[in-house]
């Protein structure tokens, strides 16, 4: 039962990283012309993104 408990945790923590390491991959792809047409903050974008997927 610990482990289980255990296994779950290391599963969930593996998808989140996963998708964080995609939207980030996704954000540091993206030019400096693209984020000043979307009148973005690349540091903003990567702050945002992991307070959402870490809380």
């Amino acid at each position: 039962m610990i482990f289980d408990t255990l296994f779950k945790d290391a599963r969930a923590h593996l998808a989140k990283r996963k998708r964080y390491n995609q939207l980030v991959s996704e954000i540091n792809s993206l030019s400096d012309r693209d984020l000043a047409d979307m009148n973005g903050s690349r540091a903003e974008m990567l702050y945002n993104v992991r307070r959402e997927i870490f809380g």
